[in-house]
C-alpha cells in the first residue's frame, strides 16, 4: 500500500490500479461526453472578448507572486504537411516551409511583449512544444525558438522540456538539437498502427517509423518517451486495437495517453470526410477502451487518470504516488506551476486567477503583434467561487481527494451533492460535509466526478431542467 501526503495528512489512495476491475455497467452508465478539465471554468464558459489591459495587469501582478516557483511555457506550432482527418486541433496545412520564417518572429515578438510585463527574469520550469506538428519546423528553427525563450533567463533546476513529434518526420537532428537544449521528454502521435485505420484518417505511418523514432530518442538519451493512442476511430475493431496495443507494448514507451476520439464534425470540418457508418458504436467503443486498458495494465502500466498510463519508473507515476501531480492545459505534468504562458496562434495562458486564449486565425494573430498588442482574444477572470471549485477539481483529478471550505457548503448542497450521492451509491466515492474521497473504482470516472464540482455546467443543466419542466 502506498501513502500520499495531502493537505498535511497521510492519505491512502494510489495503489495498483491494475488490480481493480472496472464494472462494465458503470462504464456504460457514465459514458458521457465531458471536459478533460485542463481548466476550470472550461473554455465554453469564457467570455468571447477579453479585456486585454485587465489581462496584462493580472498577469503582471501574479507573475511577481509565482515566479520563484517557476513558470510553464506552451508554444503552439500550428503547421502540418498533411491533414489528419480525425484531428480537432488548431492547425494550418501547408508544404511551404517558408511559413516558419514568418511565424518565428511573431513568437519572438509575443514573448518580448510578455517580458515587458515581468518585473524580473522569468524562472522557466517547463517548456512544451505542441501543434500542429512541431517537427514540421527545421532543427535550426526549433533551436532558434528555444534559445530566444531561454536567453538571459533562469532555468529551474527541476525543469522539464518536452515536444510532440510525428514519427514520420522527427529526425535524429531534431532530437539531438533539442536534447542539447535540455529536452528529455518526447511524445509521438501514434494514434493507431492498423493500415486500414491509418488510411481512413489520412495518418499513414509504417510501424517501422514509430520503432525508429523511439529507438533514436532513447539512444540520444531521452528519459521519457510517450505515445498518444486513440480509441473510437473509424474502422477500428477490438482485433485491430489489440494488435496496435501489443505492438506498442513491445516498444515500451514510458507513458501512454489513450484518448477517446471525439467526433465533432460541426466544429472540425475534416471529420465530415468520414463515413459515420465506419465509426464504432457506443458498445463497440466501450469494448475498444476495455481491451486497451486491460492489455496496458497487464503489461505493467498504471492508470494515472484522465486517459493516461505510465510505467512505474516514469516521473509521472512517481509524482502521482508522492501527491505532487499537477494538471494544466498540457494535461498531467510533474511540474507544479501556477502560471502558464501560451505563445502562438490559439495558445492559452493561465495566470492562476485568469485565462486568456490567443487569436485562432493566423492573420489576426500576426496583425495584433504588428500593432504591438498581445494577441489575446477570449478569456475569463476567476472569482472566489471559481477558485474554490477549481481547486476541488484539480485535487480530485491529481490526488483523488478534496477538502471543502465552509463558505462552499450551500453551493455544494445545491449543485454538487445530489450527484455525489449517486456516485457514492455506485461505490465511486465517499463524502461528507468536509471532504470527498474517490474509491479505486471511482478513479476510472474522474471526469464524471469532477463535473459535479463544475458549477457552470451544473447551473446550465439546472436551468435547462427548469425550462423543460415549465414547458411541460
Amino acid at each position: 500500500m502506498t501513502t500520499v501526503m495531502l493537505f498535511g495528512k497521510t492519505h491512502v489512495y494510489f495503489r495498483k490500479m491494475k488490480s481493480v476491475a472496472v464494472l462494465p455497467a458503470l462504464i456504460e452508465k457514465y459514458n458521457k461526453p465531458l471536459p478533460r478539465y485542463t481548466s476550470y471554468p472550461t473554455v465554453p464558459y469564457w467570455e468571447e472578448t477579453i479585456d486585454a489591459a485587465k489581462w496584462a495587469g493580472t498577469f503582471s501582478n501574479n507573475f511577481i507572486r509565482d515566479n520563484n516557483d517557476g513558470i510553464s511555457i506552451y508554444i503552439h506550432l500550428p503547421f502540418c504537411e498533411s491533414l489528419c482527418t480525425y484531428c480537432g486541433c488548431n492547425k494550418k496545412i501547408t508544404t511551404n516551409h517558408k511559413v516558419e520564417e514568418t511565424y518565428i518572429p511573431a513568437l519572438e515578438k509575443e514573448w518580448s511583449l510578455y517580458k515587458t510585463l515581468m518585473h524580473e527574469k522569468p524562472c522557466i520550469r517547463e517548456i512544451h512544444l505542441g501543434g500542429g506538428t512541431p517537427t514540421f519546423f527545421s532543427p535550426a528553427n526549433l533551436e532558434r525558438i528555444i534559445t530566444t525563450i531561454t536567453a538571459g533567463n533562469t532555468i529551474h533546476e527541476q525543469h522539464e522540456f518536452s515536444i510532440e513529434g510525428h514519427p514520420n518526420n522527427t529526425t535524429k537532428e531534431h532530437l539531438e538539437v533539442l536534447y542539447r537544449l535540455g529536452f528529455r521528454r518526447v511524445s509521438f502521435g501514434v494514434q493507431d498502427n492498423d493500415p486500414l485505420v491509418q488510411h481512413v484518417i489520412n495518418r499513414v505511418q509504417p510501424f517501422e517509423n514509430v520503432q525508429r523514432a523511439i529507438t533514436t530518442a532513447r539512444h540520444i538519451g531521452y528519459t521519457s518517451v510517450n505515445f498518444d493512442l486513440i480509441y473510437g476511430l473509424p474502422k477500428q475493431t477490438t482485433e485491430s486495437i489489440t494488435r496496435t496495443i501489443q505492438q506498442v507494448i513491445e516498444l515500451k514507451p514510458d507513458r501512454i495517453a489513450f484518448y477517446s476520439y471525439a467526433h465533432v464534425p460541426w466544429t472540425s470540418r475534416a471529420q465530415r470526410l468520414f463515413d459515420e457508418d465506419d465509426l464504432p458504436g457506443a458498445a463497440e467503443k466501450m469494448a475498444l477502451y476495455l481491451t486497451g486498458k486491460q492489455l496496458l495494465t497487464e503489461a505493467g502500466y498504471y492508470d494515472i487518470g484522465m486517459d493516461h498510463f505510465s510505467l512505474p519508473h516514469d516521473d509521472l507515476y512517481k509524482a502521482r504516488i508522492k501527491g505532487k501531480l499537477h494538471r494544466n492545459f498540457m494535461g498531467y505534468t510533474t511540474q507544479s506551476t501556477n502560471m502558464l504562458v501560451g505563445l502562438g496562434v490559439s495558445a492559452i495562458s493561465d495566470a492562476g486567477t485568469a485565462f486568456a486564449q490567443n487569436e485562432k486565425k493566423l492573420d489576426l494573430y500576426y496583425l495584433a503583434l504588428e500593432e504591438n498588442r498581445l494577441p489575446v482574444r477570449k478569456g475569463y477572470f476567476l472569482n472566489e467561487e471559481d477558485l474554490d471549485f477549481k481547486q476541488n477539481i484539480r485535487d480530485l483529478s491529481c490526488h483523488g481527494r478534496t477538502s471543502f471550505k465552509a463558505a462552499q457548503y450551500a453551493l455544494l448542497q445545491e449543485y454538487s451533492m445530489p450527484a455525489l450521492e449517486e456516485f457514492e451509491h455506485d461505490g465511486l466515492l465517499t463524502y461528507d460535509a468536509d471532504a470527498c474521497t474517490l474509491t479505486q473504482q471511482g478513479h476510472y470516472f474522474i471526469r464524471n466526478i469532477c463535473s459535479a464540482f463544475d458549477l457552470h455546467l451544473q447551473r446550465s443543466r439546472h436551468t435547462s431542467q427548469q425550462m423543460f419542466s415549465k414547458a411541460i
